[in-house]
């Protein structure tokens, strides 16, 4: 017992560096966690093949990563695998302190989820030369005929049979997938025993991507329930390899959104634990922090990487590794545009690698006569700035990593005010509110996968240049019954009813559009409990969703008007409880064969203007166009020359679509308020580009005869509007 006592310190314990009394002699662990000063993030990206390799990152505090080798494989699936591609790459430091395992799926995804057998092995005496050998379960075991597929082994060390244990998930036939384990050998080229199960689910539900913690002398078992209600669960035991009861029937993933590929590790300064999983259809990673292993607290907000991880694990490192594995594949250019200061913008930051320049955009107010950019640094790694002064122009920085070399640049500070709110988010609607004196905007909450977002936030300004968060308003499955996904393009009207201010939401939820109501414009608000408008209108014959809403009163009249579609425009009146529609007033209001979606209506100067969206949000030639009514209801005219913003390549510029428009309370000043593709990434995103977009503000000006002149997509944006 002594032996498996100190056995199992040395292992899951090395931030402790305890002393073995003898009549002789004093035995110290070789690493210690007091010597640990980062930590290394083994991952994958993507469901391309060529995504489908292992991937390094580093981080000093455990929060902020940057990618190795520009986020490119530190080692060739080709090479290492029976497949070509390989997924779910665990990484664990050995007993000795000076050995490295890795073990990961040996898989394409494109040949299909039921196509592998196999998971490869690899090892390392320093972390940039690795072994590697592929165990195929079916050919190597007898009694494996109906297997279907093998999924993110993991290795542990079992002291008392001082051996490495790998477990996996393994699916049979029409069996639900099971976590088995098996002991590798010595050398840890092959698996020496035959898969016995880990750990048998109380409701014989599928069970994939384990993950074995220790704390406090227990076993703690994180893995995905793949079937009925997915999600990610805890089982405790005494014991590594058998004994695992389910700690209770909750969920510990802190997100709506489906999971999968949980990891843990415990943070070198001894805070806590850190479990993080990969939010798969969201392309979101996110991270939460515990004590226990019983309460997880989200720590996105803290957490900041440069590249999209899928499904990895996290070992801590020492700084002789860090130096080591930065020499290897630390790149000048992911040094230079590591900066931590919260002035900058950072999915906006440009490099040129040609001229080896930087240019940092900074929000409104910042400080350039005196500014540091918070170079992010590793040991081995400095970054030294000329000055603090940027207000004149570029400042030269210089990288200098050790045993590799140093490399200039010139690096810039510019206060551009697109994009106008810091950040992904798309389908902007905006108003000015009587009740406050403030700008009120509220667009899609954008960045997840295939639109998958399921919340929306509002911004407040005094003056259309600074924007305060003000958080999340509504969020679907919580605050929307009837809709968990797919949050997209709000819109927003402020009426007073009885002498009270009132605020009427229209938003789209699952193709469908709700209507929420509060007394503020930045909630709560209370959803109406059903859709409001479920489906494609009778009148309506042509295709399309039933999506992006927009709310419009008419100042002649003081009615008001609901306008929505995708693929064709529809429109009605509202009744005056703002959240039903007079359905016998439904009509068909698509201009020409140019709309897309995204209709906005306003009035100037007796001129009632229907704008849309032409082409694909996911196409850099997305734009705005428009018609002039003098109803509406229409019909409407289009001018010959209708085009109101489009892309500007010569800026970057791509995708500018989905607008809204403000006019200045009291003034002929009025401003575009539209979305664009993220720049500079979003035009190296292919079809990506569609739900990584940003927000812009640029102004609009009209010709004498009413029609509206193009406006220009700047990233200067406008100067503040009083």
């Amino acid at each position: 017992m002594k032996y498996l006592f100190r056995s199992l310190l040395l292992l899951f314990f090395p931030s402790m560096i305890f002393a073995q009394a003898t009549a002789k002699k004093k035995v110290t662990l070789s690493t210690s966690r007091e010597k640990y000063q980062g930590y290394l993030f083994a991952y994958f990206t993507g469901n391309r093949k060529s995504e489908e390799a292992i991937r390094f990152a580093i981080s000093i505090d455990g929060y902020h990563y940057r990618a190795l080798n520009n986020n490119e494989p530190i080692v060739s699936s080709e090479k290492i695998s029976s497949t070509g591609g390989v997924r779910d790459p665990h990484i664990l430091r050995g007993a000795d302190g000076k050995t490295f395992y890795m073990v990961a799926t040996d898989m394409v995804s494109a040949h299909g989820w039921n196509s592998n057998r196999a998971m490869v092995l690899l090892k390392s005496t320093d972390l940039v030369n690795w072994t590697s050998s592929v165990v195929n379960i079916q050919k190597r075991f007898p009694g494996n005929d109906s297997l279907l597929r093998v999924w993110a082994p993991q290795t542990i060390y079992y002291a008392e049979k001082k051996k490495y244990m790998v477990y996996f998930s393994l699916k049979h036939g029409n069996q639900p997938d099971k976590i088995y384990y098996a002991y590798a050998n010595n050398d840890f080229t092959d698996l020496e025993t035959a898969p016995v199960q880990l750990f048998y689910s109380p409701d014989n539900a599928a069970c994939i991507d384990g993950d074995i913690e220790i704390k406090d002398g227990k076993y703690y078992l994180f893995f995905k329930t793949e079937d009925r209600l997915p999600g990610i669960k805890v089982a405790v035991s005494n014991k590594l390899t058998e004994g695992y009861v389910m700690q209770s029937d909750n969920y510990v993933q802190q997100t709506k959104s489906p999971v999968e590929g949980a990891g843990t590790f415990k943070l070198n300064d001894g805070s806590g634990y850190v479990l993080m999983y990969d939010m798969y259809t969201s392309g979101k990673y996110q991270f939460t922090k515990t004590t226990d292993f019983k309460s997880f607290s989200v720590i996105d907000q803290d957490i900041a990487m440069n590249f999209h991880p899928r499904h990895g694990t996290v070992m801590p490192v020492t700084t002789e590794e860090i130096k080591r594995l930065s020499k290897e594949w630390m790149s000048y250019d992911a040094v230079i545009t590591n900066v931590a200061n919260a002035q900058i913008k950072k999915i906006n930051i440009v490099l040129d690698t040609a001229t080896k320049t930087l240019t940092l955009p900074v929000l409104p107010g910042t400080d350039l006569k005196n500014f540091d950019p918070g170079f992010v640094t590793f040991p081995g790694i400095t970054v030294t700035a000329a000055t603090r002064d940027f207000s004149s122009g570029g400042v030269r920085c210089t990288v200098a990593i050790a045993g590799k070399g140093s490399q200039s640049y010139t690096v810039k500070a510019v206060e551009n005010h697109n994009p106008a709110i810091a950040g992904l988010y798309a389908d902007p609607d905006i108003i000015f509110a009587e009740k406050t004196g403030r700008f009120y905007m509220f667009p899609t909450s954008d960045g997840f996968n295939g639109w998958s977002g399921t919340y929306f936030k509002s911004f407040s300004s005094p003056d259309l240049v600074n924007w305060k968060d003000e958080g999340v308003i509504l969020q679907l499955g919580k605050d929307v019954s009837w809709a968990k996904s797919r949050a997209w393009a709000p819109c927003i009207i402020e009426r007073k009813v009885n002498g009270q201010y009132k605020y009427y939401y229209y938003f789209c939820a699952e193709a469908k559009i709700g209507v929420a109501v509060s007394d503020n414009p930045t909630g709560p608000f209370v959803d109406l409990g059903q859709p409001l408008i479920s489906k494609r209108p009778e009148v309506i014959t042509r295709g399309g969703q039933t999506i992006d809403p927009d709310v419009f009163q008419d100042p002649q009249t003081g009615k008001c008007y609901l306008y929505w579609g995708n693929g064709y425009m529809a429109g009605a009146e509202l009744n005056d409880d703002m959240i039903s529609l007079k359905t016998e007033t439904i009509k068909d209001f698509t201009p020409d064969s140019t709309y897309r979606e995204g209709t906005h209506v306003f009035y100037r100067n007796g001129i009632y203007y229907f704008m849309w969206s032409e082409d694909d949000t996911r196409d850099p030639n997305y734009r705005v166009r428009y018609g002039m009514s003098t109803s509406p209801m229409g019909p409407m005219k289009i001018p010959v020359s209708n085009l109101v913003v489009a892309r500007k390549d010569a800026s970057g510029i791509y995708g500018t679509g989905h607008n809204s428009t403000i006019q200045v309370p009291g003034k002929d000043e009025w401003y575009l308020v539209y979305h664009r593709f993220n720049y500079p990434n979003g035009i190296k995103m292919g079809g990506d580009a569609g739900f990584n977009r940003e927000v812009c503000i640029d102004k609009m000006e009209f010709n004498p005869d009413g029609t509206i002149k193009q406006v220009v997509p700047t990233h200067e944006g406008i100067k503040p509007v009083k």
